[in-house]
């Protein structure tokens, strides 16, 4: 009875100090509404907008509760969308005379993400406003973003890591021969590699020719951006970078006009007051992303009532929504229909911004969701913005709108399908001593079993379906993109492209980001003013703190920061499961060294 009474007491003492945490953040966030519409109202004179480079940039920003509390900034997950917020209300503020960009633990973000961030530092500094930079040391990364700058700063005994673009793949077929699974794949497209690592040990010839393709676009466009902004030629930073410049003295950055200055942090202060032309570094004030996106998110809707809605399509594309050790964002194609619906049927909604930011993967569930982009079409304008990646899928449910935008630097295409199956039957009968026997009415009764391999006529019938899916696939991309069949044909093959060479083939329609795309929906929708509205709304900071809470959700944060670069693989190989069936999907895991 005595432990019985003993567990009571510790429960109601645990809800009430869950209860206490629960209202201290309630006052907080309430304490956060009340101020943030009038947070632009609250900048001083002489101000500065700080935004660090640490953690890793999503494409929306989330509520990572515990990483403010513990400060753990490498728990953090900045969004694109707040900082380009951020910067364009910097921009517009006469108060904030410029920019400091802090180079810190920052583990990187896809091409098209730091090219967006990056333009929008360009534009910031067209209306006479500075820019400055520093680190201790720089990421590849983050210097393409901080070479923007007026000043770039680099601790005297820092490093700048400058060593050129590669993307790595890792292959698991020796790993699944050794535990006795094999992949069974049907698929159409000879550069529709996504079952490479579950077939080869090595890259095949058509991959590596699209992989070098476009990493050479995508490291094209990076060096001629840093080109023009340091006033270096090209051939010198391919130079630079065949040298290994982490592992030269800082001196040599600056003798290669890689940086303006050598300076320890505490000087920073000084710079940054002489740029904003004060006496006293103590004359100037900071302001935050966070301050900025905020107020931007909570301005007042315009007068007409008009409204152009910006539908956020991120992560890999499911029927159903996963369940269990994950925290990575998805499209569920159940909910994003239900989503698009409305939208459609909102009066109020006069056109619509698909931002997509995906590798694909169910079929079924993309021509669900291309179904409902077809919807809207027929009711208001729909133009697509693509983030880092719009491919698979992810560019079957964009094929279908008005108008495309792409980053140069976006991954597209990859128009092909598969269908993996995978057979158990060597783990289960020689290595785990385990055998099953079969009754059954029909010939393919047991269809799939994953105990035994396919029978030549069910992988006959298995490779007619998956044709006739691509045959599908590119009759939508023709339809959507008023081309002909087979010229859709001759440049899908499950290859992909830059949104550069995109641009070329006739996939897009214009190179942008989403600024450019809101305003083209605008335009189509003949709209002089409009609220620009996101959706699906974010999660509250209440629901942040419970799925902090949540085990799965912890641990998989945990092995995110343990993991680092190495996370993608790993999560990738969770999702064996859910790639079974039939799926448009980019090829593997793309592992930039940014």
């Amino acid at each position: 009875m005595k432990q019985f009474f003993k567990y009571v007491l510790a429960t109601i003492v645990g809800i009430f100090i869950v209860g206490v945490i629960i209202t201290i953040m309630s006052l907080l966030s309430l304490a956060g509404m009340a101020t943030m519409g009038s947070s632009t109202a609250s900048v001083k004179d002489n101000s500065v907008l700080v935004i660090q480079l640490q953690g890793s940039i999503e494409e929306r920003s989330t509520e990572n509760p515990f990483a403010q509390i513990m400060g753990n900034s490498a728990l953090e997950e900045q969004g694109l969308d707040d900082i380009l917020a951020a910067i364009k209300k910097a921009k517009e503020e006469e108060k904030i005379k410029g920019i400091y960009l802090e180079a810190g633990t920052f583990s990187g973000a896809m091409p098209a993400t730091l090219q967006a961030i990056r333009k929008a530092l360009a534009d910031f500094k067209k209306d006479g406003k500075f820019i400055v930079a520093y680190g201790d040391t720089y990421t590849q990364g983050a210097y393409y973003l901080c070479s923007v700058a007026d000043s770039v700063v680099v601790n005297p005994q820092g490093m700048i890591d400058w060593s050129g673009l590669s993307s790595q793949v890792t292959y698991y077929k020796d790993l699944l021969e050794k535990v006795g699974v094999e992949m069974q794949v049907v698929k159409v497209g000879t550069y529709k590699s996504a079952v490479e690592p579950f077939l080869l040990s090595e890259m095949s010839e058509a991959n590596r020719e699209q992989i070098q393709t476009y990493d050479d676009e995508i490291w094209g466009e990076m060096t001629k951006a840093i080109s023009k902004s340091r006033g270096i030629k090209v051939e010198k930073l391919n130079e630079l970078a065949d040298s290994l410049m982490m592992l030269q003295d800082a001196q040599l950055y600056k003798k290669e006009k890689l940086v303006d200055k050598l300076a320890y942090s505490d000087e920073v202060p000084n710079i940054i007051a002489r740029m904003v032309k004060v006496d006293d570094p103590e004359d100037y004030h900071t302001v935050k992303v966070s301050d900025l996106a905020g107020a931007a998110a909570n301005e007042p809707k315009g007068t007409s009532g008009d409204v152009v809605a910006v539908y956020y399509a991120v992560g890999d594309i499911v029927q159903e929504a996963s369940t269990g050790f994950s925290t990575s964002p998805e499209i569920v194609g159940k909910t994003v229909i239900k989503d698009l619906q409305e939208l459609a049927e909102d009066e109020d909604v006069k056109a619509v911004v698909l931002r997509v930011n995906s590798g694909g993967g169910s079929a079924y569930a993309s021509e669900q969701i291309w179904h409902q982009v077809m919807n809207i079409k027929s009711k208001k304008p729909i133009v697509v913005s693509m983030g880092d990646m719009a491919a698979s899928g992810g560019y079957y449910i964009s094929c279908a709108a008005d108008y495309i935008y792409a980053e140069p630097t976006t991954i597209t295409g990859s128009i092909g399908i598969f269908g993996m199956f995978p057979n158990a039957g060597k783990l289960l009968n020689e290595k785990l001593g385990v055998h099953f026997s079969t009754v059954k009415t029909n010939d393919f009764s047991d269809f799939g079993d994953f105990t035994r391999p396919f029978t030549e006529q069910e992988r006959a019938k298995a490779q007619k379906y998956i044709n006739n899916g691509y045959e599908l696939f590119t009759k939508r991309c023709a339809n959507g993109r008023k081309m002909k069949q087979d010229s859709i044909k001759s440049i899908g093959e499950g290859r992909v492209w830059t949104g550069l060479h995109a641009k070329q083939i006739g996939l897009v329609d214009e190179l942008g980001g989403l600024e450019q795309a809101i305003e083209k929906a605008k335009n189509l929708a003949k709209l002089d003013e409009a609220s620009v509205i996101s959706y699906p709304g974010k999660t509250n900071i209440f629901a942040s703190l419970m799925e902090e809470m949540s085990g799965d959700s912890y641990a998989d944060r945990q092995m995110k920061q343990a993991l680092g670069e190495y996370y993608g693989i790993f999560s990738d190989m969770k999702k064996v499961n859910q790639r079974t069936g039939i799926q448009t999907s980019i090829p593997y895991y793309l592992r930039f060294n940014l």
